[in-house]
């Protein structure tokens, strides 16, 4: 049903605009798509949310939830108009009780913010995305958010204890709770977790935490050839080692590395790169980086360098941002997937993505987290001898490069979600058993579709 701006302004209030520069503001992500909403909505309280819902639920309004707006693949673009519910003013962290283990906080709360506050109480909030400057935890609950420390401790879902979430209709809904075990029925809290605001607009969450590490160290390491770098990997798991996190990188990252961080950041021959951390007691991190400096020595690293001090940890992971950066300097416009895939697979997956470059003349960086298999696949699309991007032919590599991906067991994401940039392959990648029942618990759960419409295909 259609409704006049003007009523969506006289029903909800104060905590809606309409104004233009708004409109054009809350319309995209760090995706390219873009959709203009009729109104934003910029919510104090569950309340507050749960009323917005109920008035688009009466009128069949489309609803988009949106956190911090800095994801990668148009989840939080309003492509059916309507109203986009910003959470960016639900940004109080409620509680953090160490005694129960626990943060209570709103979903517009800073993932730093977070870890910050936990770590002035000697406590650790672990899940760590990129991003974690500027995405919140609602929309990391949305999307079931990564970064480089999953390894050790795993995505976003395995601190989220319970949840508040304001449904279609308007009810508020609570699940799970303070508890570090719960089975009273069906795990509604993991249902939400990577949902993508399609089933619900999470209002509240209840998070886990744990006692901050007393000690970090890390290294880093360059390899002749990836391969090299990619056996390390491995024969450090097999090793007995768990590194809090185990990074990698190809040539050409390296290459656009050394060229925009300066030479002497890293070894000219570098052809494989390792950034590896760990954590714990002051003794066993010491002992511990001592062994594993010897094991990456022994498999045949031209260069390792050790940092045992929290500012010489920082710098290595500056190099490590500076990685994204540096391919975004090549002036190369950067398609970012993030793909994952079976750690065995990794140099096969890296060789096919070097076969592809050499086939197309459109180059592909490989860097990322290699502990767990997913790796940041950037596809560098230049331009034609005209000056037009070569999208096109990028858009037919990165269809070879999905279908490559889903036949040798892995998932064309980890961590960025599905949104509209994936949808087209969202289907063959689950299997028309998964997309059913996909879509039956959207229809359950919003049978007028109005939560977040052209996501996912749905």
């Amino acid at each position: 049903m259609n409704i006049a701006t003007d009523e969506i302004r006289k029903a909800l209030g104060d905590i809606v605009l309409t104004d233009e520069k708004a409109l054009q503001h809350y319309a995209t992500d760090k995706w390219f798509a873009s959709a203009r909403p009729q109104a934003v909505a910029l919510p104090t309280s569950p309340e507050e949310v749960a009323r917005v819902l109920q008035f688009a639920a009466q009128y069949d309004i489309p609803v988009t939830a949106r956190g911090a707006g800095v994801g990668y693949v148009g989840g939080c673009v309003p492509m059916g108009g309507g109203i986009v519910v910003s959470t960016e003013k639900m940004n109080h962290i409620l509680e953090i009780s160490p005694e129960d283990g626990i943060a209570v906080v709103e979903p517009g709360v800073l993932t730093a913010d977070l870890q910050e506050a936990c770590a002035r109480l000697g406590w650790f909030y672990p899940p760590d995305p990129a991003s974690r400057k500027e995405s919140s935890i609602g929309g990391n609950i949305a999307t079931n958010a990564g970064g480089p420390r999953c390894l050790k401790y795993g995505v976003t879902r395995s601190y989220v204890l319970g949840l508040q979430v304001a449904l279609a209709d308007g009810r508020l809904l609570s699940c799970g709770g303070r508890t570090h075990k719960n089975k009273q029925g069906f795990d509604l809290v993991g249902l939400f977790c990577g949902s993508e605001g399609m089933l619900g607009i999470i209002t509240r969450a209840t998070l886990r935490i744990i006692p901050a590490p007393q000690a970090r160290a890390a290294l880093h390491a360059s390899f002749p050839r990836f391969a090299d770098a990619a056996g390390a990997v491995q024969q450090v798991l097999q090793a007995g080692h768990l590194p809090c996190a185990l990074e990698i990188a190809d040539s050409f990252t390296l290459t656009a590395a050394r060229s925009h961080l300066g030479s002497s950041v890293l070894p000219a021959d570098a052809q494989g790169h390792l950034i590896l951390e760990i954590d714990g007691r002051q003794d066993a991190v010491d002992n511990e980086l001592h062994e594993l400096v010897e094991l990456i020595t022994s498999l045949g690293a031209t260069q390792v360098v050790p940092a045992s001090s929290p500012e010489d940890v920082e710098l290595i992971w500056q190099l490590r941002r500076g990685f994204s950066e540096s391919l975004k300097a090549t002036g190369l416009t950067k398609l970012n997937e993030d793909i994952v895939i079976p750690r065995s697979r990794l140099v096969d997956f890296v060789e096919y993505c070097s076969s592809l470059r050499e086939e197309t003349d459109i180059p592909i960086a490989c860097f990322g987290h290699a502990g767990d298999g997913n790796i940041h696949t950037n596809i560098m699309v230049p331009r034609d001898e005209d000056g037009h991007e070569r999208l096109n032919e990028a858009n037919l590599l990165l269809h070879r490069l999905f279908a490559w991906v889903l036949s040798h067991g892995g998932a064309i994401t980890g961590e960025h979600g599905i949104g509209i940039a994936k949808a087209p392959w969202f289907p063959s990648a689950i299997g028309s058993v998964a997309m059913d029942i996909h879509t039956a618990l959207k229809h359950a759960l919003d049978p007028a579709g109005i939560l977040n419409p052209g996501k996912m295909g749905m």
